[in-house]
């Protein structure tokens, strides 16, 4: 069977819709998540999300649907305990985390299920998505880039400057919130595609791509967009042609190692460019200030300085390339240094 016979087969055709989707929604939050810094925080939720997982396995319900409950309020508990920036903060988030992956592990095992059935989410199984997974897959997506592109000047600010977007009289808790929501919508959409163990990655790399290239935070939002498009797409490509030669490869992994090829790829050309900009204006050129000029205390400017220099009795004081400088009037100038 030739690589077009292939995707011209049901599964492969959902396969390939859903790493589309899943693309361009996962780094579209993902550049919210890196400009605050918090570039491990899909992770974090992707272990919590286990938890949610073998809910659903446990009570035979959607375990989409359960996952998604459960990530959405781990992500909030985590900005709260972030937001409070207690001193255990991060004892707290660590518990959290580990708590959510043992939680899922364990609620599994009660379940009888057996460890292949959790598999599928930690590491992916985009082969096995069905039409269901995919309708949901396709309304989520929508929703987040949705709202990650028409809220972008609202969450630009809050994930740059929060106490700037607090003056400026933007709800700095609420789009808070809100970022970390999009961020466990994009981790339950993405398990089944490169699973909850590497979602984080998916969110990221293509973020840290296009910054190598890109000066502004919109440029950067919409490459990084395309970028996860090309590495799920590209990923789930390369493994469907290695398995024409007998390999089992998921497409999961090979989506994540596709990204990261494109980083080492991109990252001397960031590396040339930002020394090139460096070379061309390493300062800015700017004009001394216009000094203003004290009636009651006359001043004079010091030989090629362009300061202004005090007279004080006998000698004026005036600075000269970073050294204090004192003249005598009506002698020679006597030199001192004065940092």
């Amino acid at each position: 069977m030739t690589l077009f016979e292939l995707f011209s087969v049901p599964f492969m055709q959902r396969a390939l819709i859903a790493a589309f989707l899943v693309g361009v929604a996962a780094p579209a939050v993902g550049t919210y998540i890196v400009q605050r810094r918090l570039a491990l925080m899909g992770d974090g939720i992707g272990h919590v999300a286990v938890t949610g997982v073998a809910i659903g396995l446990w009570t035979q319900t959607s375990p989409t649907w359960t996952a998604v409950v459960v990530a959405i309020a781990g992500a909030v508990v985590i900005e709260i305990v972030r937001e409070r920036g207690h001193a255990e903060g991060d004892v707290a988030l660590a518990m959290l985390f580990y708590g959510g992956l043992a939680g899922g592990v364990f609620v599994t095992g009660l379940a009888g299920t057996g460890a292949s059935r959790l598999q599928e989410f930690l590491f992916g199984s985009i082969l096995t998505i069905s039409v269901d997974d995919l309708l949901v897959t396709m309304a989520l997506s929508v929703v987040l880039i949705v709202l990650c592109v028409g809220l972008s000047p609202q969450l630009f600010a809050v994930s740059q400057d929060p106490d700037y977007a607090k003056v400026a009289g933007l709800p700095v808790r609420f789009y808070s919130i809100l970022v970390a929501v999009l961020a466990a919508l994009s981790v339950v959409i993405a398990m089944r595609t490169v699973g909850l163990l590497l979602v984080s990655a998916l969110m990221v790399v293509p973020v840290a791509i296009v910054q190598q290239l890109t000066r502004s935070f919109r440029m950067t939002l919409l490459g990084a967009m395309g970028a996860g498009l090309l590495a799920s797409v590209g990923g789930l490509v390369l493994a469907a042609a290695l398995s024409r030669t007998g390999a089992n490869v998921q497409p999961g992994p090979s989506i994540v190692l596709v990204a990261l090829a494109g980083f080492f790829l991109v990252w001397p050309i960031g590396a040339w460019l930002r020394r090139r900009r460096a070379l061309v204006a390493p300062f800015p050129e700017t004009e001394p200030p216009e000094q203003p000029v004290d009636e009651e205390h006359p001043h004079q400017h010091g030989e090629k300085c362009g300061h202004v220099a005090v007279e004080h009795g006998d000698h004026v004081d005036y600075i000269h390339d970073g050294h204090r400088h004192a003249a005598h009037v009506g002698a020679e100038e006597e030199h001192y240094d004065e940092h």
